[in-house]
């Protein structure tokens, strides 16, 4: 029975076809069980493998040459990762081409372990181990599909057809691999999510005994969400249930291979982990067939914000996004987690003055503790990660447009021209930011925001000074002297008061300009004055040797404006 929708929800039921799909309680079964994976914690990275080089390259467009694999597989290596799947010899000339290139090439690291595919065919299977004859370690990875409207749609057969077809191959793989120390075994199970459970542990604790697994020498039984069907809880317990009733447990490796359909991938593979997966594969930055494979770089960066080393590095991420880019002729998403070029960049003005307080915060905590800011722990708003530990510059945090506000416009024009504005100061330069921003309808870069303050405040007006100096006549008290001219009148004109700034205005109120001065700031870029002019109050800059003077007269000439 449908219950009606609260008196609170306006929503009311669409004209989509959705009777046509079943839940996937309908689909598959999913024993239930006292769940442990809920309270469970992840305090080490499991092995990531990447799939670039075989599913993510089979989901391509223009799928990869051996120039564009090979820059791929160095990619990885240089990265850190050690169990590499690089192809699926029988399927192509080019993937056998490959696997030969980095044999005979020496390409592969000492403790770097190639993974090859293969379906479960003898004839196939036979040209998989032709690809890696020569290399001193290898998985071959086997699979079929196991779900039953894979075996009655796609296969024709049953059960004990598949079990038959899977034994006789795994067999053959045994024959072929001989007394060889290096060969080790890996089956998935195709449609794992969708297989009946009591079938998966059939085959998979067959192949283990099959095969002959041991502690030292283990078999991965990898279980693939290859078309995601249910919320990512659902997958956890599945894998919780494999990995507790699996037989000859420590001489098995659990791997997960979860897939994006439903956008749930990273999570599929983080309650995968703590179900008790110890490898994951995916690609980098998600592709793969459809919506793609679980995306590596945002599970490893996960792990690394939660502070778990992630075994793997991405201290340069700009770069290995160039280079994913470029081998798979397919652009990584701006907004993309961690490695997107906006993913750091605030626009909106309370999140820029959020961020700009946090990094002054933590500079002064890091000063504090006497350590160097790279080195202090990390809390400072709206950023996960140091956007420095990835490579990333700070200029690339926050970036104006309309709807930016004070703080992020403060803190561009301090980072790009060292001008430190005084609080007080930044709302007004905010709004001149502003309306030039709506303009425009564009951003506005760091150079164009100091073009604006030029214009603004470092500008000539009305009032100009010609000719002066300034000296302290005795302790505590200045005198100037200069020549002011002020609309058609020229002339010199003098004054004294307790610094420059006050003898400069005692000055101008002999030329017939009334000044009070009631904020001045001198930072090491600039000078800041604040000056009540006829009643009027403005703001002023000046830069240079003369900073101070130029300060209070740009203040001048903006409330004279």
């Amino acid at each position: 029975m449908t219950t009606a929708p609260p008196v609170w929800n306006p929503q009311r039921p669409s004209r989509m076809p959705y009777h046509r799909y079943r839940p996937y309680q309908d689909r598959v079964h999913v024993p239930a069980g006292d769940r442990r994976w809920p309270s469970a914690r992840i305090e080490r990275a499991p092995l990531w493998v990447p799939v670039d080089l075989r599913d993510g390259n089979q989901a391509l467009a223009e799928p990869m040459d051996t120039p564009r694999k090979r820059r791929f597989f160095d990619l990885l290596v240089a990265r850190g990762f050690k169990e590499i799947e690089v192809g699926y010899p029988s399927a192509s000339r080019t993937d056998f081409d490959f696997v030969r290139h980095l044999v005979t090439d020496g390409a592969v690291p000492d403790d770097v372990t190639p993974v090859v595919f293969t379906p479960a065919r003898t004839d196939l299977i036979d040209r998989t181990f032709d690809a890696i004859a020569g290399l001193p370690r290898a998985v071959v990875h086997l699979y079929i599909a196991t779900s039953p409207v894979w075996r009655d749609v796609v296969l024709g057969r049953g059960r004990d057809e598949v079990w038959r077809t899977v034994r006789e191959a795994a067999g053959h793989m045994a024959r072929r691999a001989g007394d060889t120390p290096g060969v080790r075994f890996q089956f998935s199970p195709e449609t794992f999510n969708l297989t009946e459970p009591d079938f998966v542990l059939e085959l998979c604790d067959g192949l283990t005994e099959l095969w002959d697994a041991s502690p030292d020498r283990p078999v991965i039984h990898n279980l693939p969400a290859t078309v995601e069907i249910a919320t990512p809880n659902v997958y956890a317990d599945q894998i919780e249930y494999i990995h507790r009733n699996l037989s000859r447990r420590r001489s098995v490796i659990l791997s997960v291979h979860p897939h994006n359909d439903r956008g749930t991938g990273v999570a599929c593979a983080e309650l995968a982990v703590l179900a008790g997966a110890q490898r994951v594969e995916g690609c980098l930055f998600g592709n793969g067939e459809r919506t793609g494979n679980v995306d590596l770089v945002t599970l490893a960066l996960n792990l690394y914000a939660q502070g778990v080393d992630p075994m793997v590095d991405f201290g340069d991420i700009d770069a290995v996004r160039e280079t994913v880019e470029h081998c798979n002729r397919l652009p990584v998403h701006p907004r993309h987690p961690y490695a997107g070029e906006l993913v750091h960049t605030a626009f909106s003005g309370t999140h820029q003055d959020a961020i700009s307080k946090g990094l002054a915060h933590h500079a002064r905590r890091a000063a504090e503790a006497g350590l160097s800011e790279r080195e202090a722990p990390w809390e400072v708003p709206y950023l996960p990660v140091d956007p420095a530990d990835l490579g990333r510059s700070y200029e690339a945090v926050i970036r104006v447009n309309s709807q930016s506000g004070k703080g992020g416009v403060a803190y561009l024009l301090n980072r790009y021209a060292g001008i430190d504005l005084p609080p007080d100061m930044r709302p007004e330069f905010a709004r001149i930011v502003q309306e030039a921003t709506d303009d425009s309808g564009r951003e506005a870069t760091p150079k164009e925001l100091y073009e604006l303050f030029r214009t603004a405040y470092l500008s000539e007006g009305a009032v100009r000074l010609h000719a002066w100096s300034a000296h302290e006549e005795a302790p505590g008290v200045h005198r100037f002297v200069g020549t002011l001219e002020a609309g058609d009148r020229v002339g010199d004109h003098e004054g004294t008061g307790a610094g420059v700034a006050t003898a400069f205005a005692d000055a101008l109120a002999g030329a017939g300009v009334t000044v009070e001065i009631l904020d001045f700031t001198q930072g090491p870029a600039a000078a800041f004055a604040r000056c009540r002019v006829d009643g009027v109050t403005a703001w002023g800059a000046g830069t240079g040797p003369s900073a101070t003077v130029r300060a209070v007269l740009s203040a001048v000439n903006r409330a004279v404006r």
